[in-house]
């Protein structure tokens, strides 16, 4: 069972096993800023509490469950000389918006900030 498919077009797929790795990269990214990363500050101080990874929450393999990539691999011909798209973050942003989008289908409640916390829901 899949957990997670993300369908990217960017034009004609140079190498695809960098450009799977990029948006496997950008899912979790993604899962993460929904779920899991907050960057806290301290109120009296300033300081942030959570500033190395022993104490900031990111995503783990054993958190994300598999991801299924696949592109549309149609090159863009009006866009440049190499018919390629960047691929960048795109991965992110569909991850996190399905994220949320299934917060409001289970739950009613919209949410428009990340992290998306229980106290949120109440």
């Amino acid at each position: 069972m899949k957990c997670v498919v993300s369908v990217a077009d960017c034009g004609r797929v140079m190498n695809r096993r960098t450009a799977e790795s990029q948006v496997r990269g950008g899912v979790v990214w993604g899962i993460g800023a929904a779920l899991r990363e907050a960057g806290e500050t301290d109120p009296r101080y300033g300081g942030v509490p959570n500033n190395d990874l022993a104490v900031y929450f990111v995503p783990v393999n054993a958190d994300i469950g598999a991801i299924d990539v696949d592109f549309i691999d149609e090159p863009d011909t009006k866009l440049n000389i190499s018919v390629v798209k960047g691929l960048g973050k795109v991965a992110m942003v569909g991850a996190t918006a399905a994220i949320v989008n299934a917060v409001y289908n289970a739950t009613g409640k919209r949410i428009r900030h990340l992290l998306i916390r229980i106290d949120d829901l109440r």
